[in-house]
């Protein structure tokens, strides 16, 4: 079993920043078996969406709405990943999910969330 604990949403004006960090924890095993991690987010009647995901080698992928203005980033040694979210818009407005997958099996784990709400 694998937890997720996110931390770092709130209220901001829009233009501000934002840091989301999303602590994983278990056995030894499996934050040994951490593979890719990611963010996702959920606006009120919309579907999940991939934010930006990261992968244990630090290969990225980025959703075309956050491109240059949000950075994932990953620290192995303490099985914790990162959004540093700039410029963020009204639009950016959604609870934010982080999310991994552990091998073998590629078994998906989600946190909590956290709410991220950008005033216009």
């Amino acid at each position: 079993q694998v937890q997720l604990v996110e931390s770092g949403g709130g209220l901001v004006q829009a233009g501000g920043s934002l840091r989301l960090s999303c602590a994983a924890s278990g056995s030894v095993f499996s934050m040994n078996s951490l593979d890719k991690m990611g963010w996702y987010r959920q606006a009120s009647g919309n579907q999940r969406e991939l934010v930006a995901s990261i992968t244990r080698g630090g290969s990225t992928v980025y959703a075309d709405s956050v491109k240059g203005r949000f950075t994932i980033s990953r620290e192995n040694a303490l099985n914790t990943v990162y959004l540093q979210m700039n410029s963020l818009k009204p639009e950016d407005t959604a609870v934010y999910y982080c999310n991994a997958l552990v091998r073998p099996l590629l078994t998906n784990y989600w946190g909590q969330g956290t709410q991220v709400t950008v005033s216009s």
